[in-house]
C-alpha cells in the first residue's frame, strides 16, 4: 500500500524527465546538495541539440537582473506545505465553488498546482507596485543570501512583506525576482486558451512586459497594454500629473479569447448597415443584395433573392416575419454594405429600428471592440474602488483598492462566453475581484467561481480598520465578499449566483517531523512516534491535505457519515465518487468492506488505521475483490 508523498511536485526533477525523453544524451549526472547523485543536464549538448549552427560564446537576447536565477531555482523546489480548512469562517461550506485562501501567494500557488493545473481560465492580479514607498513580497532571491541579511531593515522573514526603497541597491531586481517566480507557476495554471490580466503602473510597466513576452512565448500570444484612467484629478508628479495606470492583457492568438466590449445601447454610434452615396447601388455589387429576416423586431437569418427580382418596397410581410431589403425612400435599389456570409459573422453588431414603413437596419460602429484606452468614469478607484469598500465594510479603509468595474470589465472580456470559468486573484487586497464575479453573475446567469489568495498582512493598530476590529486584510477581504454578496442579492431577486466561499489557510505539512516526507519514512523512524501526523490536525485537516496531494480540487461535494462508530469522508461532484477517507483508529473490516462496495476512484486511510502488517494486506485484499480500480493509500 502506498503513501501519500504530502509534498508539493519536484519540478526540476519532472521537466529532467521530459528534456530526457526527447534528448537522452543530455543527461548527465551531478553531485546533489545532500551529497547524493541525481540526473542533471548537459547544458552545453542541450543547446548545440537546439540549434542547427555551431553555438559559439555567451551573447543571447534575454532580459535578466541579480537574483533571477535563484527565483528560478526557488520557484521549482518542493514545499511541505498543506491548506487547513476554516469552515467556521467560510460561508455556505457544504454548496460553495468558491475558495478564499489565507497565506503567501507563491506558498499557496505551489500547494495548489497539481489540483488546478491547466484549469484556471482567467488570472487578474493587482500585485504591489515598485514604488519605493509600498511593501514586496521578498523570498530569498539573492545570490548570497548573507549579503542580503547585512542589510538593516530589508529583509524580513522568508514570503513576508518588507520594504524596498529605492536606494535599496537591488530596488528593479527584487521586485522582479518577487513577480517573475510567481508568473513562472501561475502561467502552467492557466487552460489552453486561459487569459493573465496584470495591473502595473509606470514604475515597472516596462519590465513586467519583457518577462510576460518571455514567459509567454511572442509566435503563441498576444499582449496587448490598456491604459486605464484610474483618477482623473490626476497625481501631481514633478512634470506631469499622472491619471491613468495598466492592465496588461495575455492571451493565446490562435483562438478568440478576449469578448467582444459589454457597453450600452446609448453609446453605441449606430448608422444605416444599407449603403449610400457613390457605388452605393444594387448594381455595384450583386451579392450584397439580399433580404434580411427580421421577426418580433430581431434579425433571425437572411434570405435569397433571384438575379431579376425588383420591388420597391423597403419592406415585405411574409406571415409574422418580415424581409428588410436594402432600398431607399425614393426606393431605389441599393446594398447592403457587407454580403451575406460576412454579415452573418457580425449579427451581434446589427440592431433592428421600426420605421412608419417597416424596419431598418443599423450597424454599431464601435460595438464589441475592446479599446486600449479605459477612460469611462466607472473606473475612478476612488469613486468605484475606495468608497465601495468603505460603505460596505464600515471602518475597513483599504488603500488604493480597484475600481469593481476595471475588474469587473476585465473579468467580463476574458469569461464572457465561457459562465462557467474559474478565476484566481493571487493578489487579492480587499476582494475587488470576487465582487467583480458575483456581480457578473448575479446580472448574466453565469457560475462562475473563484480562488482569492492574499497574505493575511496585519493592519496597523493606530488603523481604523484595526479599532473596527479587523486584525489583518484577510479579514476585510472575506468580510466585504459577504457584504457584497448580500448586497447583489438584494439588488437582483431573481438572481442565482453563488455568494459562498471556502476558507482555507496556509500551514505547514500535517506530517509531524518536517525532515521527512511521507515517502521517507521507514519504520525505525516512525518507531519514535505514537503517531507520525502532528496532534492538533483535525481528519478536515487530513482530508484536505490527501486532496492537495493527489491532485484534486478543492471545491468539491463533500459529506461526512458515520459508519460504526467510524467517521467516513465522501468527496465529489459525480457520481463516481473521487475520493473517500477514513482516519480512524483500528477501522473495523467491515467498515472497510462498505467503503469499497461504493468503488471510489481513491481511498486513504492512516498508516495507525491498521493494527499490523497482515491488517494492511487484508485491506488490500478486500479491495481487490470488491473495488480493484480503486487506489488505496495511506498517510
Amino acid at each position: 500500500m502506498d503513501k501519500m508523498k504530502m509534498e508539493t511536485p519536484d519540478l526540476v526533477a519532472g521537466n529532467i524527465e521530459k528534456i530526457g525523453e526527447i534528448f537522452p544524451n543530455c543527461i548527465t549526472e551531478g553531485m546533489g546538495e545532500d551529497g547524493k547523485l541525481r540526473k542533471a543536464i548537459n547544458f552545453d549538448i542541450l543547446r548545440q541539440m537546439l540549434s542547427d549552427e555551431v553555438v559559439q560564446g555567451d551573447e543571447a537576447y534575454e532580459f535578466t537582473w541579480v537574483g533571477k536565477r535563484a527565483a528560478i531555482v526557488e520557484a521549482n523546489k518542493p514545499i511541505r506545505k498543506t491548506l487547513r480548512p476554516c469552515k467556521e469562517e467560510s460561508v455556505d461550506w457544504e454548496n460553495t465553488e468558491n475558495l478564499y485562501i489565507e497565506g503567501d501567494n507563491f506558498d499557496v500557488i505551489k500547494t495548489l498546482y497539481e489540483s488546478y493545473f491547466h484549469k484556471v481560465k482567467l488570472i487578474y492580479i493587482d500585485p504591489p507596485y515598485n514604488t519605493g514607498k509600498n511593501y514586496i513580497y521578498r523570498n530569498d532571491f539573492s545570490v548570497d543570501k548573507e549579503e542580503y541579511l547585512e542589510q538593516a531593515g530589508q529583509v524580513g522573514e522568508e514570503g513576508k512583506l518588507v520594504s524596498n526603497p529605492k536606494t535599496y541597491g537591488r530596488f528593479h531586481s527584487a521586485w522582479l525576482s518577487m513577480i517573475y517566480q510567481r508568473l513562472l507557476l501561475a502561467r502552467n495554471l492557466l487552460t489552453s486558451d486561459g487569459v493573465l490580466v496584470c495591473a502595473i503602473d509606470e514604475n515597472e510597466q516596462a519590465t513586467l512586459e519583457c518577462i510576460l513576452r518571455e514567459l509567454f512565448i511572442e509566435d503563441s500570444y498576444d499582449h496587448v497594454c490598456v491604459s486605464v484612467v484610474h483618477n482623473p484629478r490626476g497625481v501631481q508628479g514633478k512634470n506631469f500629473s499622472y491619471t491613468h495606470e495598466y492592465a496588461i492583457f495575455v492571451f493565446p492568438k490562435d483562438i478568440k479569447a478576449i469578448a467582444d466590449r459589454k457597453i450600452d445601447d446609448e453609446d453605441v454610434d449606430w448608422s444605416q448597415l444599407r449603403n449610400w452615396g457613390s457605388e452605393s447601388e444594387r448594381t455595384d455589387a450583386k451579392n450584397c443584395f439580399y433580404p434580411i429576416i427580421v421577426k418580433d423586431e430581431r434579425i433571425i437569418g437572411f434570405g435569397d433573392v433571384s438575379p431579376d427580382y425588383y420591388h420597391p418596397m423597403q419592406t415585405e410581410k411574409h406571415g409574422d416575419e418580415f424581409y428588410v431589403y436594402p432600398i431607399d425612400k425614393q426606393g431605389i435599389e441599393r446594398k447592403w454594405r457587407y454580403a451575406r456570409q460576412s454579415v452573418d459573422k457580425i449579427r451581434d453588431m446589427l440592431k433592428v429600428r421600426k420605421t412608419s414603413s417597416g424596419y431598418e437596419i443599423l450597424l454599431g460602429k464601435t460595438f464589441g471592440v475592446q479599446k486600449t484606452v479605459w477612460n469611462d468614469k466607472k473606473y475612478d478607484a476612488n469613486e468605484y474602488g475606495t468608497k465601495i469598500v468603505g460603505e460596505l465594510v464600515k471602518g475597513g479603509g483599504f488603500s488604493f483598492p480597484k475600481s469593481l468595474y476595471t475588474v469587473y470589465d476585465a473579468v467580463y472580456a476574458a469569461t464572457a462566453n465561457d459562465k462557467g470559468a474559474l478565476i484566481m486573484d493571487f493578489f487579492s487586497g480587499s476582494a475587488t475581484t470576487a465582487h467583480a464575479v458575483m456581480q457578473l453573475n448575479a446580472e448574466d446567469g453565469g457560475k462562475r467561481k473563484f480562488i482569492m489568495v492574499q497574505l493575511p498582512e496585519e493592519t496597523d493598530e493606530k488603523s481604523e480598520a484595526y479599532k473596527a476590529g479587523y486584525k489583518n486584510i484577510c479579514e476585510i477581504g472575506k468580510e466585504r465578499i459577504r457584504r457584497a454578496a448580500k448586497k447583489i442579492a438584494e439588488e437582483n431577486p431573481d438572481a442565482k449566483f453563488d455568494g459562498g466561499f471556502r476558507v482555507f489557510k496556509l500551514d505547514d505539512t500535517n506530517m509531524k517531523d518536517v525532515y521527512y516526507g511521507a515517502a521517507e519514512y521507514s519504520q525505525l523512524t516512525l518507531d519514535d512516534f505514537e503517531s507520525n501526523i502532528k496532534e492538533d490536525r483535525t481528519d478536515m485537516d487530513l482530508l484536505f491535505g490527501c486532496l492537495l496531494d493527489w491532485g484534486v480540487t478543492l471545491s468539491q461535494k463533500h459529506s461526512i457519515e458515520e459508519i460504526n462508530g467510524c467517521r467516513v469522508h465522501t468527496y465529489g461532484n459525480g457520481a463516481i465518487i473521487d475520493l473517500m477517507a477514513c482516519f480512524d483508529n483500528n477501522i473495523p473490516e467491515d467498515v472497510i468492506k462498505t467503503i469499497a462496495k461504493k468503488q471510489p476512484l481513491r481511498v486513504v486511510f492512516r498508516d495507525s488505521s491498521f493494527a499490523d502488517s497482515p491488517a494492511k494486506i487484508n485491506v488490500t485484499e478486500i479491495f481487490k475483490l470488491l473495488s480493484p480500480d480503486t487506489v488505496v493509500k495511506v498517510i
